[in-house]
């Protein structure tokens, strides 16, 4: 297709796209590179578009760290389970407000709703959480975050557009409710239970403060927290000892910092084009008609 077919728009809007493809890459390919650089070369500022010197001394140190491998098997758990429980709980609160013979459901739904505009704040949550004895246990990162309301609002909308004929000829075959959702309603389900996936595991993978609030042993710390200490706080203890004579520490430093982090979000970017297209279809679908 030749240019002048291109309107001015057009142009412009792929102008715009590449630009922003760039600003959001790079950082990521620049970490990339820098982490896979030598010290040196990277204490030069020579690194900009390619890798100098590759080397892969910082991601030795990185997976011969026990406290990293610990806490990204830490991650994986929580991870793993907390998706588990979101996914079984906001499905058991928004199928019920799906149905429009609920009794009350006006009533519940504003309550929930409620929920999004108003918090009791950071010390009666943590009041709570410690009072029920989940304070420095898995169970405190599991129960507090176990519904998102924004998310159960997304897939009560999406439960309400299947055809009411589907549940009323269930129930005249004599299905239960725990029928109707298990063979009936999550089948037709899959993109926005994928799209619940992605949400909730993005947000589990991420997630370090309710680690920093309600945990106090460190081998229970997810790997966020250990990223958190290494990049804000320059706590590379456990590292340094094992950074080569020959190297700038610091500069090293440098270098495991930015293999930390794209250790870090190297599961997620694996994860994301596997599901992208659930991820899209469910997210329009909950929204059209919402």
């Amino acid at each position: 297709m030749s240019l002048n077919k291109y309107s001015l728009f057009d142009v412009v809007n792929m102008i715009l796209m590449l630009l922003i493809i760039v600003v959001t890459v790079y950082p990521l390919y620049y970490m990339g590179i820098v982490s896979i650089s030598s010290g040196l070369s990277v204490q030069r500022g020579d690194v900009f578009l390619y890798p100098i010197e590759v080397t892969l001394k910082a991601y030795s140190i990185v997976l011969d760290d026990p406290s990293i491998l610990r806490a990204y098997g830490n991650t994986l758990l929580y991870t793993c389970l907390g998706v588990t429980v979101n996914l079984i709980m906001t499905t058991l609160c928004a199928y019920p407000l799906s149905r429009n013979y609920l009794y009350g459901k006006a009533l519940l739904s504003f309550f929930v709703v409620f929920t999004m505009f108003f918090d009791g704040g950071l010390i009666p949550k943590y009041m709570v959480v410690h009072s029920l004895g989940m304070v420095n246990s898995i169970w405190a990162i599991l129960i507090p975050t176990a519904i998102n309301v924004f998310n159960m609002i997304l897939m009560r909308t999406f439960f309400a557009e299947i055809p009411d004929a589907l549940h009323e000829s269930a129930t005249v075959d004599g299905a239960s409710e725990w029928r109707i959702l298990l063979q009936i309603v999550l089948p037709l389900s899959m993109p926005v239970m994928a799209t619940m996936f992605i949400f909730y595991a993005v947000a589990h993978w991420n997630s370090f403060f309710p680690a920093l609030i309600y945990l106090n042993e460190k081998q229970l710390y997810p790997l966020q927290i250990i990223v958190r200490n290494i990049v804000i706080q320059g706590d590379m203890s456990s590292q340094t000892a094992e950074m080569g004579a020959g190297e700038n520490s610091s500069v090293m430093a440098q270098n495991v910092k930015y293999a930390v982090v794209f250790i870090a979000i190297l599961p997620i970017l694996v994860i994301y084009p596997f599901v992208q297209k659930y991820f899209i279809q469910g997210a329009m679908l909950g929204a059209v008609k919402g």
